[in-house]
């Protein structure tokens, strides 16, 4: 209930005790005070020493949170839970250090007094008069695994300060005449009591709902807080709080109506806003923005949808007189609120915001200016028009200016123009005139009418023109997110998305923004806007607690306040993707451009998720191809360099072990068998090399001009030993124009054409090798007059590793070939930008034709060829 009455000693001794069961404990922070008593229970204790941290020439001890970290112990206390960490702390707050140690698993036990809850600051205000500023979220007591309340009587509290157990003498004598009066105690107490009792019944709860016990049980309460930008949003949202503790947690929601007919809130009224709104997510609270142009109705419109049963409203001291008129909020939503309560929450005296006089500018008069503008126009234009005839009806021409102002700059510019326009009406050109003083009946009636349709119209015009404005921004934010989503979802890349990104939130903002992304164990700005530039080690820290925790970090949040860029995770559908962050100030907290921002994000978050899912699933492919190469690689491997080696290996052996005995036709044709095998099992290796340089990407061309006739020749040579009986025929015209190619992948794929015309065409039969051009491209020919390849096959000859059962195919025909020949073929032919194809039957139903295409540098004419 307050300072004194025991909590550190209370938790010292049980940590002593739990230390001699032998568990691991370690005293993070503990304030003693100078209390003796507290101090001898430390004797014996493992503690661990604070970090000297510096702020404008001071030296402050501060706890040290992480070499806590990296000790890690069992159990670790840390005293003051609501203690203000010194600047350049990792956190402002004890609290939030607390926070990380449980996210790392660390056991913490603190201590707490009932004032310095958030949701009671008000409370505890009226009753001591002492407004506390270290407060801790409410959320504290609902997430404790268990809760040791400290209680004594006030009157023993008063007898420990007066023997100088909580303070010195002097100090003591101060206190107990201001906070420490017995009835102050005795109302703290009483919070401390209820509130030990409240956690008590939700753990209670909990434990019914988790074994399935039936019991009396909440009626479903659900409460909506409606707050504006003035000063009582604060105490609104800790009311709320209260109002969901006192109905055993229930769930309750801050909400802020923004009105479509009136213009945007101002700086000072958003910034209260994002406070309210920060306030209450700390406290455990959602919030939701509404949006239209009566409140009654759009609240309650949501109240239906939500099943709110409890609305919290404000009523402000200034806002009173709108009772008499009727408009009051409280009396609105008490007519139509059926079924749900209200309850209204009035502004005490010390809650009030001072007024502070603020300059208006050129700006901010400009309306009333154009309007009295207007007004003088008009009555120019009214006296010119009463002096050159008669009967004229004025009132039409102050209305037109009336509207006029409505229009071009709102409802209040409108109403001044009303009211100016309403005398100078009345002193002109009412008899009698010159005088404020009302001649007739019914120039009084024509008076107050003219002035009730002025106001009204003027009031209209000017609520139109609000809307418009309203309709703007929101078309103006949709149109950005839309043109961020196009640009998002057209950029390709991690960096491409993060540069596009950056782009967009500084549009949005109005001033410089950064995107970081992970690489390995680190986070590194990859890009900014306008330009990337180098953050400073309070930055960078803000940057990686916003990546590792997946909060908010930096200006304007509770970690790291002191940087001067706040930075926002970007959270994908699956994972945190990266950090997003902007300079200090442009985005205010609760403001317009700030939800803009952070729409923004959402989107870029799912891009840079959608960039990373494609580029795992062509890693994902990549991997599939090769693993699909290496299966049929060793498929291939296992087959057809299993036959050679036999060979070799049966013929070497023979020949060593028998040779001495064999007639020399023997053992020559022995030796033969292994020279071709070799030559074979050769082929083969560099096969599976040629296209492992294609399927690694490691083939580099040297291209030159080059004579394709030269190649077919040097080709045909290579050849020749393994025509077998078979015939070369070449045809080739006298001359022939030069090609851009690498001639020795050309060669190597002449040799595999060729190769594979031998394996598949019988001896004796005949292999005609072409060469001929057109306007555009030399084209090579190869035929054979083998068994042919069937049409539904003509299109996968070109494959890795084809492998068919038919008789036919040409890879594969009578055990020839490892697949690959034609298939590095293709690969080397498409590398030098030419076309190779086949086709087949040529002739009576037999043979196939290979085709290569080199295309020219320069088109030959036509009459030249």
């Amino acid at each position: 209930m307050a300072p004194g009455v025991g909590k550190t000693y209370e938790m010292l001794r049980a940590a002593r005790r739990r230390k001699a069961e032998g568990v691991d404990v370690l005293i993070g922070v503990v304030e003693t005070h100078g209390r003796r008593e507290t101090e001898s229970l430390l004797r014996g204790m493992e503690v661990l020493p604070r970090k000297p941290i510096e702020h404008r020439g001071r030296v402050q001890m501060e706890f040290d949170i992480d070499a806590a970290l990296a000790r890690k112990p069992r159990i670790l206390l840390v005293d003051e839970y609501a203690h203000s960490n010194a600047v350049g702390s990792r956190h402002p707050k004890r609290w939030q250090d607390v926070e990380e140690l449980l996210a790392a698993g660390v056991d913490v036990w603190t201590t707490l007094n009932v004032q310095h809850l958030e949701s009671l600051v008000d409370v505890v205000q009226r009753i001591t008069g002492v407004r506390q500023r270290e407060t801790v979220p409410d959320s504290a007591l609902s997430r404790a695994d268990a809760i040791e309340l400290v209680d004594i009587t006030p009157e023993e509290l008063r007898e420990r300060m007066a023997a100088g157990k909580v303070y010195v003498p002097e100090t003591a004598r101060l206190a107990a005449d201001n906070f420490f009066k017995v009835e102050n105690l005795t109302a703290l107490r009483e919070l401390a009591l209820r509130r030990a009792a409240q956690t008590v019944d939700d753990q209670l709860v909990a434990a019914m709902r988790e074994k399935g016990v039936e019991g009396p049980w909440a009626a479903g309460e659900r409460i909506l807080v409606l707050v504006s930008g003035d000063a009582m949003a604060g105490s609104l949202v800790r009311a709320g709080r209260r109002l969901s503790d006192m109905m055993m947690d229930a769930p309750w929601i801050v909400a802020h109506v923004e009105r479509t007919d009136r213009p945007a809130a101002g700086e000072g009224s958003a910034a209260r806003l994002g406070e309210a709104y920060r306030l209450a997510e700390q406290l455990g609270g959602t919030t939701v923005a509404l949006t239209g142009g009566d409140i009654v109705a759009t609240v309650m419109a949501y109240a239906r949808r939500h099943n709110v049963t409890q609305i919290v409203i404000g009523k402000t001291v200034e806002s009173r007189w709108r009772e008499l008129l009727g408009r009051s909020l409280a009396t609105a939503l008490l007519r139509e609120a059926r079924g749900v309560a209200v309850h209204v929450v009035t502004e005490a005296v010390h809650e009030r915001a001072p007024k502070v006089a603020r300059p208006i500018g050129l700006g901010g008069w400009r309306g009333y200016v154009v309007g009295a503008l207007f007004v003088a126009a008009a009555t120019l234009g009214a006296w010119g028009l009463d002096v050159a005839f008669d009967r004229v009806d004025l009132g039409m021409i102050f209305l037109a200016a009336v509207l006029a102002a409505g229009v071009l700059h709102g409802l209040r510019p409108a109403l001044a123009a009303a009211t100016v326009a309403f005398f100078i009406y009345n002193y002109l050109f009412l008899e009698p005139r010159y005088s404020l003083a009302i001649g007739a009946p019914t120039d009084f009636i024509t008076l107050v009418v003219f002035w009730a349709v002025a106001l009204a119209s003027g009031g209209l015009a000017g609520r139109v023109r609000d809307q418009a404005l309203g309709s703007q921004r929101r078309a103006a934010a949709v149109a950005t997110l839309l043109a961020a989503s196009r640009t998002l979802s057209a950029a390709t890349g991690r960096d491409a998305v993060a540069r596009a990104l950056a782009e967009q939130v500084s549009a949005a903002a109005g001033g410089r923004s950064m995107v970081l992304l992970p690489q390995g164990e680190e986070i590194v700005p990859v890009a900014g806007s306008p330009d990337l530039e180098a953050l400073d080690a309070a930055q960078m820290a803000a940057a990686r607690w916003a990546w590792e925790k997946g909060e908010a970090a930096g200006f304007g949040t509770g970690t790291l306040p002191q940087a001067r860029w706040t930075f926002w995770p970007l959270e994908g559908a699956r994972s945190r993707t990266g950090v997003a962050g902007v300079e200090a100030g442009v985005a205010p907290p609760g403001s317009d451009p700030e939800r803009l921002v952070l729409a923004l994000l959402e989107q870029g978050a799912v891009a840079l998720e959608r960039s990373q899912l494609a580029s795992e699933a062509l890693e994902a492919e990549t991997l599939r191809r090769a693993d699909r190469f290496r299966s049929a690689l060793m498929n291939s491997v296992s087959h057809d360099l299993r036959t050679p080696l036999s060979t070799v290996l049966g013929a070497s052996t023979t020949l060593i072990e028998y040779g001495d005995r064999m007639k020399a036709a023997v053992r020559d044709d022995l030796l033969l068998s292994i020279r071709e095998e070799a030559e074979r099992l050769s082929r083969y290796v560099a096969n599976l090399l040629d296209m492992t340089r294609l399927e690694g990407g490691g083939l580099k061309l040297r291209t030159d001009w080059t004579d394709v006739r030269d190649v077919l020749n040097a080709a045909a040579e290579r050849v020749s030993r393994r025509l077998g009986g078979r015939v070369l025929s070449r045809d080739y015209p006298g001359t022939l124009t030069m090609v851009q190619a690498d001639a020795s992948l050309l060669e190597q794929v002449i040799v595999n054409i060729l190769e594979n015309a031998i394996a598949y065409s019988d001896p004796g039969s005949r292999i005609e090798i072409a060469a001929y051009e057109d306007r555009a491209n030399v084209v090579i020919s190869v035929e054979d007059e083998g068994r042919g390849v069937p049409t539904a096959e003509l299109e996968r000859i070109f494959d890795k590793f084809r492998r068919l059962e038919e008789p036919s195919d040409r890879h594969q025909g009578a055990g020839q070939g490892a697949g690959l020949g034609l298939a590095i073929a293709k690969g080397f032919v498409d590398a030098m930008g030419g076309r190779i194809a086949a086709a087949s039957p040529i002739h009576d139903g037999r043979g196939a034709r290979m085709l290569i295409s080199l295309p020219k540098t320069i088109a030959t004419p036509r009459d030249l060829l």
